[in-house]
């Protein structure tokens, strides 16, 4: 249920390979109650979550505080005066990224970080994509310069990581942290205090 004093996560998923980050990041902020998480999917994301993942869309859609359809222009996350902390497009495709860099927002999941980032929020894009072009590599310049963080589903190997579970939840609690969330069984570096053990 949404309430008038919650802190509001927007999350996108768009269409690029990675459904599952979305989908455990929906999940990760249902573990802090005084937070909502605002979802829009893409049509691709939808086609991408049915083939990668064994979620139904509408499974991922129940797993929000509230759902918002792309088409819907008029929706709450695409003012600016509908109080947010922010955004995260998680995965975030190159189709995506090239909308968010020129500000093309034709629709709601682009409309909603237009609004990020002319209301300076914080703008996450979990930017998926390999090899990455000169074209690719210069949107996510464009959108870092209007202060966007670039966060690519990079692998961590200090944090000793057993399963592609273990991998993603490292992702979701770096993008998480971005906001100030302390995700649970996030491991940091240098947190046990043995990095010199392990460096020499």
């Amino acid at each position: 249920m949404s309430t008038q004093n919650a802190r509001r996560i927007v999350v996108g998923i768009s269409g690029a390979s990675g459904a599952i980050l979305g989908i455990e990041l929906l999940k990760a902020i249902r573990e802090f109650p005084e937070w909502e998480s605002h979802l829009v999917i893409s049509s691709g994301a939808r086609r991408t979550i049915e083939h990668e993942t064994p979620y139904a869309a509408a499974e991922v859609e129940a797993l929000a505080t509230r759902c918002h359809a792309l088409e819907d222009v008029g929706a709450s996350i695409a003012s600016g005066t509908f109080k947010t902390q922010g955004m995260i497009i998680a995965p975030c495709s190159m189709k995506t990224l090239a909308g968010v860099a020129s500000g093309y927002s034709d629709n709601l999941l682009l409309r909603a970080a237009d609004v990020v980032i002319k209301e300076r929020r914080k703008l996450v894009l979990v930017a998926r994509e390999s090899p990455l072009s000169p074209l690719h590599i210069r949107n996510m310049q464009t959108c870092s310069e209007l202060g966007a963080v670039i966060l690519p589903p990079v692998l961590t190997f200090y944090n000793m990581p057993q399963s592609i579970e273990d991998m993603t939840r490292h992702m979701v609690g770096k993008m998480l942290d971005i906001f100030g969330l302390e995700l649970p069984r996030f491991k940091r570096w240098g947190a046990d205090g043995d990095e010199a053990e392990r460096v020499g």
